[in-house]
Order: structure tokens, then C-alpha cells, then sequence
């Protein structure tokens, strides 16, 4: 058992992941940064900070007392949503596809051999079982 788990983990996946959370949770930071001193002024300009909760309609319930459906932190989470995902994009995946094209531009990959189908793969062993039945 432990054999196999020392295997689990010394994958290369595993280790990938790792990295990838512990570099992702750091970068949080700055994310976060990036988002509450450029993004959250902009729309600021166009909600009010504190009223964001409060923007929604309101239906009476059948007690006849109002309920509000606050739409506006829907609409604050989407807008956060799409601040950082474009924050990421930009801050990382555009830099790192320049940098994967330009490193493939420099060394051109090698055309890997087609695989063959399963079907020919099937009837090559078939001919291998034949081939050998006759042998005997």
C-alpha cells in the first residue's frame, strides 16, 4: 500500500497539481489587489458601493409583506467573476501562449507517427493467432 501511494504521488500529475494550487492560492492576492483598486473604482462610477445589495425589484409575499430580490449582488459577483477571469487571462495566459508559440517557432516539433485504428490493430492479431495456430 504504501508502495503505491509513494507511486501516486511521485507522478507527475500530482506534483502539477500541487504547484498549480499552491502558485493559484498565491496569486490570489494579487488578483484580489488588482480587482479592488482598478476594477471595483470603475464600477463604482456606475453603482454606489453600499447600494449594490439594496438594486432589485420587490413582490409582495402572500403575507402581503415586501420581499426584495437583491439583483444587484448578482450582478457585483458576475462582474467580479468576469474581473478576474479577465485579470488572469491577461495577466497569464496571453503572456504564456507568446511564449509557447515563440518557444515551437524555435524548435519545430517532430511529426509524431500516426497510431493505427483499433480495426487494424484487431486484425493484426488476428493474423498473429492464425499465423501461430498454423505453427503448431
Amino acid at each position: 500500500m504504501i508502495q503505491g501511494f509513494k507511486e501516486f504521488i511521485t507522478k507527475g500529475n500530482v506534483i502539477d497539481l500541487a504547484v498549480a494550487v499552491v502558485i493559484g492560492t498565491a496569486f490570489t492576492a494579487i488578483v484580489s489587489a488588482v480587482v479592488s483598486s482598478i476594477i471595483t473604482p470603475l464600477v463604482a462610477l456606475v453603482f454606489k458601493a453600499d447600494e449594490a445589495g439594496k438594486f432589485g425589484f420587490t413582490v409582495d409575499n402572500i403575507y402581503g409583506d415586501p420581499v426584495t430580490f437583491p439583483i444587484g449582488e448578482l450582478i457585483s459577483a458576475v462582474i467580479s467573476f468576469l474581473a478576474v477571469a479577465l485579470v488572469v487571462y491577461v495577466v497569464f495566459v496571453v503572456p504564456m501562449n507568446k511564449y509557447k508559440e515563440r518557444k515551437a517557432a524555435k524548435n519545430p516539433a517532430v511529426e509524431e507517427e500516426t497510431l493505427p485504428t483499433e480495426q487494424e490493430l484487431l486484425i493484426e492479431i488476428r493474423d498473429l493467432m492464425r499465423r501461430d495456430a498454423g505453427v503448431r
